[in-house]
């Protein structure tokens, strides 16, 4: 089949089924009794392996633009079909075995590499299939990472009720090998020049006011380098950190949090975990699309205000609907931060080195996956609570809630400045 005769929906549909496969690390936490019950493994043992995995997939996701660009979306699905699915078996093969390093290795790194290049892979192809829909587009995909969780948690706590926890990582691994290099295998770049009908390709090329998707609102037109040089990069970076941390942590532990919190059964328990995986799914669409009313920075601002509160309350909150609205929040909050980032960059920095600019602060991402799944974990085997490591976070957001001011400080210093120049230019 070549790439002109390719249905651009069945594409999207594609990368959806690749992002949900991946999207299942983000029901990670239904593994976390189950695995400290079978070997005697810490909780900070078990989340090392949630937090390596997140690491190498935000070190992944940022370095390997390259490999897609140079060998296509479809070889790139299959190597992250490959890896990922090599990845969970042998997960199963170190629970099996009951060693710690294999299984932090099998599930951690090589399982991270494989999330970073299938998390990349469909995205970049979207964007070139849909120039006219290309936020709908990425949505799609987004969301359906995050609603990977939404399917694997309750599956993955049913087949370990009824077979072993190392046979539940073999099933799932072969699962998600065959639904990637199903995905994997319609995805195809479109032919040079190619735009879809009644498309006006004149409003999106380059001109002389600047790259495509650039607009008047856009505070410059920057390259990568030329980023890293402004403190609004790094106001952003602590931003997005802080925002992913405290997502993080609420999903490497959700699980077993709201079992010891709230007193439910582990299958409750299993069944929140996949009504979280909607809403990190939700907020993807949901948030992003607000902020295009309301204004990233004030999205922003609502999300760590809101998350002071909620973190300061949870761990007296026994109620388990209430406990479970405010998982679904928070996580909420994370997966509207990754959808309206793109868009922020936009405004911050313009369209001219947009991916570039994405795959740096993607490290945040990487570093927040390390840092605050195994904080929550340490708390909770050195005290034998969660409550230190939530009043931790709650001190987090304020401090997001104090970046995310000086942020907004710094561009209306920049347009007061661009304000000020213009007529002095034109005259």
């Amino acid at each position: 089949m070549t790439a002109t005769s390719k249905n651009r929906w069945i594409i999207a549909f594609s990368a959806i089924a690749i992002h949900m496969s991946i999207g299942s690390i983000y029901a990670y936490s239904v593994y976390q009794n189950p695995l400290q019950e079978l070997h005697g493994w810490t909780n900070s043992q078990v989340t090392l392996a949630f937090s390596l995995g997140l690491f190498f997939l935000g070190i992944t996701a940022a370095s390997m633009g390259w490999f897609v660009n140079r060998y296509g979306p479809r070889l790139s699905g299959y190597v992250s079909a490959v890896v990922f699915g090599i990845g969970t078996v042998g997960a199963g093969i170190g629970v099996e075995l009951g060693s710690l390093p294999i299984f932090l290795f099998m599930f951690g790194v090589l399982g991270g590499v494989g999330l970073g290049i299938g998390y990349i892979a469909p995205v970049s192809t979207l964007v070139s299939w849909f120039p006219d829909k290309r936020g709908l587009a990425t949505g799609l995909a987004v969301f359906g990472f995050g609603g990977g969780a939404l399917i694997t948690a309750p599956v993955a706590e049913h087949l370990m009720s009824i077979i072993s926890v190392s046979q539940t990582f073999y099933t799932l691994g072969v699962f998600y090998f065959i639904a990637i290099t199903a995905g994997a295998s319609y995805l195809a770049k479109p032919p040079e020049g190619w735009t879809p009908e009644g498309f006006d390709q004149d409003v999106e090329t380059e001109g002389e006011h600047g790259p495509a998707g650039a607009t008047a609102s856009d505070l410059a037109q920057l390259t990568g380098r030329e980023a890293l040089r402004t403190p609004r990069f790094y106001l952003l970076w602590v931003v997005m950190f802080l925002n992913i941390a405290a997502g993080l942590m609420v999903l490497s532990q959700a699980s077993n949090m709201t079992q010891e919190i709230t007193g439910v059964t582990a299958a409750v328990a299993a069944g929140v975990v996949g009504v979280i995986g909607f809403f990190n799914a939700g907020g993807r669409i949901g948030w992003s699309a607000l902020s295009d009313y309301t204004g990233r920075t004030n999205m922003f601002t609502l999300f760590f205000a809101a998350q002071i509160l909620i973190f300061l309350l949870m761990p007296s909150v026994t109620n388990v609907y209430l406990f479970a609205a405010m998982l679904c929040l928070v996580v909420s909050f994370m997966g509207g931060g990754f959808a309206c980032l793109p868009a922020y960059i936009g405004d911050l920095f313009g369209t001219r080195s947009l991916a570039v600019i994405h795959g740096y602060l993607l490290t945040a991402w990487a570093l927040a996956g390390l840092a605050s799944p195994q904080m929550i974990a340490y708390f909770r085997d050195t005290t034998g609570s969660f409550a230190g490591g939530m009043y931790v976070i709650a001190g987090g957001m304020f401090v997001g809630l104090i970046a995310i001011t000086v942020l907004r400080l710094r561009i209306n210093n920049v347009r007061d400045a661009d304000t000020v120049q213009t007529p002095a230019a034109e005259s």
